[in-house]
């Protein structure tokens, strides 16, 4: 009787490490996806030229249009709403918050060195670009894990 408890205890632990195996490598899935979703909308932010001033030979970035653009490839990438807040078909089930969203022009000169000390990041940017940089609750699977936030963060710069 007491190998058949002791088995049973046994499983049960094996059990849990798979649930909490399980449960770390789909977070890392889910932040890579994040990471990725995050990198995009910079990258499409960046691309938004001012064509105002294309004319005159000056490459610049549209300000308005390329937070706009930012946020609609964030909200596309991570499945999201109008209000930040996922799909019903979306794996995040928390509002994201956008904490971050600067679009650095021509009007500072590069080498531009940029910080953000509240979120320990910092990029350097030789051209005009986007800083996105959003907040994130895990929805974990299991109550094995603490709870987990993130701040992600993403920044690009114009290709030309």
């Amino acid at each position: 009787m007491n190998k058949l408890l002791l088995f049973i205890l046994l499983i049960a632990f094996c059990m849990s490490l798979f649930a909490l195996q399980a449960d770390e490598e789909l977070a890392m899935h889910q932040y890579f996806d994040l990471k990725h979703g995050v990198n995009r909308a910079a990258h499409a932010g960046a691309q938004v030229l001012d064509r105002e001033l294309l004319p005159e030979g000056k490459v610049d970035l549209d300000e308005v249009q390329a937070r706009e653009t930012a946020l609609l490839y964030l909200r596309e990438n991570l499945r999201l709403d109008e209000q930040l807040v996922p799909l019903p078909s979306a794996f995040l089930q928390g509002q994201v918050s956008v904490l971050v969203l600067d679009v650095i022009g021509a009007e500072h000169s590069f080498p531009y060195r940029y910080e953000q000390p509240a979120y320990e990041y910092s990029v350097t940017l030789n051209r005009p670009g986007v800083v996105v940089i959003i907040g994130v609750q895990y929805p974990r699977m299991y109550n094995l894990l603490k709870p987990v936030s993130w701040t992600v963060k993403g920044s690009a710069e114009l290709v030309l």
